[in-house]
């Protein structure tokens, strides 16, 4: 099972992570996310837990958890959302004509 894990510190890392959840059953990957520019904490991550039972019972007893002073939120992981792909290159207002009188209005 997937847990969604946010307000973590942003002093928490990927081991501690896996830490936290290890009480209650084997966690298979523990990520905190960063930022890809500053390579800092975002401040939530992902525990991947083999056992659904184990994972139900984490969800239960961390959420609300005080951990580095912040309480933290634990829950299923939802699926990520595709976001349509932006056309970047064109970011032209419609309808626009470089020849069109723009004075008129």
């Amino acid at each position: 099972m997937n847990i969604y894990v946010s307000n973590l510190s942003f002093k928490v890392e990927d081991e501690d992570l896996k830490e936290f959840f290890e009480d209650y059953g084997e966690v298979t990957s523990a990520k905190v996310i960063t930022d890809k520019f500053t390579n800092r904490s975002r401040g939530f991550g992902f525990v991947e837990m083999s056992d659904d039972e184990a994972a139900q019972k984490a969800i239960s007893e961390l959420n609300g958890a005080t951990v580095d002073g912040r309480a933290i939120s634990v829950s299923v992981a939802k699926p990520r959302e595709e976001k349509p792909r932006s056309n970047s290159g064109n970011n032209r207002r419609p309808f626009s004509n470089s020849n069109s009188n723009s004075n008129r209005w």
